[in-house]
């Protein structure tokens, strides 16, 4: 379990560390989606209840939390959690505005993934880095450059060209690419406000998914019902079934699990480069759902997924670079 680090590490096992956590943060999360997708809109489960599920996910995650945080306090030395508490109105008034982004990033990536094919749910949800620009204006009042302007708009082209391909398939849908957008507004959103948000919580990683998935249980619940899925769900034909509550057992872990990695990527790296890695990942990821679906692309629809790569790639690039200068600046100021 991740402890915060207080002695002061070497480069190279600094770089290693980040090494791996964006290693956990790609086979969790892809695991994730794939054994979500199944969930939701397989002839298998048939369950057309998918705030249901993202909910299953929050409550699974929420107790464990829960658990580890009463076996930390009964077995110290064996078990860390921080200390916390989700009913703490401080607690509540400061982390509740990034538990609705949660709700809001979650929701709106199983929904765009109920209705797109795994292929398609990369450039559903390629515009991350767009919105990240625009929100880091607004919000933190940081200019962008002309080069990483001209990358974010190669990365609406690439997604332009990729909707249209996909519009020409028969498993094209407007309402999971509308879905995708939102989704990538809101995890933009998301991380910048996860960085902020961990000083709330001494930038406990472990606390802050705590929190999340507390609030989260409850935002979702009258979403349930003025959606309708609380009588689909009572009446699914397979609510009786171990396999069933298995299955969303499994699906709330990896919930969990990518909820943790996720955050720990931000907060070992930095909200861009989060977003850049998630899409490097989600990448690999439609080359391998293309195999296991057995899917067919033309070449127009792997050109929209390689613009997006490679626009995304040259945008962190260029940043990386700005900012490497500007710490060069600070260092010699500080010596003048």
């Amino acid at each position: 379990m991740y402890q915060p680090l207080e002695k002061k590490i070497s480069p190279m096992k600094e770089y290693i560390n980040i090494g791996l956590v964006v290693l956990s943060y790609w086979i969790i999360s892809m695991l994730t989606v794939f054994i979500n997708k199944t969930l939701l809109s397989s002839d298998i489960f048939s369950l057309e209840a998918p705030l249901f599920i993202t909910w299953s996910q929050c409550v699974v995650s929420a107790g464990i939390c829960f658990t580890l945080s009463r076996l930390s306090r009964i077995f110290p030395n064996v078990i860390y959690f921080p200390e916390g508490n989700p009913l703490n109105v401080a607690t509540i008034k400061n982390i509740l505005p990034l538990s609705i982004l949660f709700t809001l990033m979650i929701s709106t990536n199983n929904l765009c993934l109920k209705y797109v094919g795994v292929a398609f749910y990369y450039v559903g949800r390629s515009l991350t880095t767009v919105f990240n620009v625009i929100f880091s204006f607004l919000l933190l009042q940081q200019k962008t450059s002309g080069r990483c302007i001209m990358c974010c708009v190669a990365i609406i082209a690439g997604f332009w060209l990729g909707v249209d391909q996909e519009s020409l398939t028969d498993s094209f849908s407007l309402i999971g690419t509308i879905y995708g957008v939102i989704g990538s507004l809101a995890l933009s959103l998301y991380s910048i406000y996860t960085k902020k948000s961990l000083v709330y919580v001494n930038q406990e990683v472990w606390l802050l998914s705590y929190y999340n998935n507390v609030y989260s249980v409850v935002i979702f619940l009258p979403l349930l019902f003025i959606t309708g899925e609380v009588p689909t769900v009572l009446s699914y034909k397979y609510l009786g079934e171990l396999w069933f509550w298995l299955a969303l057992g499994v699906s709330g872990l990896c919930g969990f699990a990518i909820g943790y990695v996720t955050a720990l990527q931000i907060k070992v790296t930095s909200p861009l480069t989060h977003n850049i890695s998630g899409t490097a990942k989600a990448c690999v990821q439609t080359v391998i759902a293309t195999e296991i679906y057995s899917e067919s692309k033309s070449f127009s629809w792997w050109l929209s997924n390689i613009v997006v790569l490679k626009a995304s790639a040259l945008y962190a690039w260029f940043k990386q670079r700005e900012m490497q200068v500007k710490f060069q600046e600070a260092e010699a100021s500080q010596k003048v």
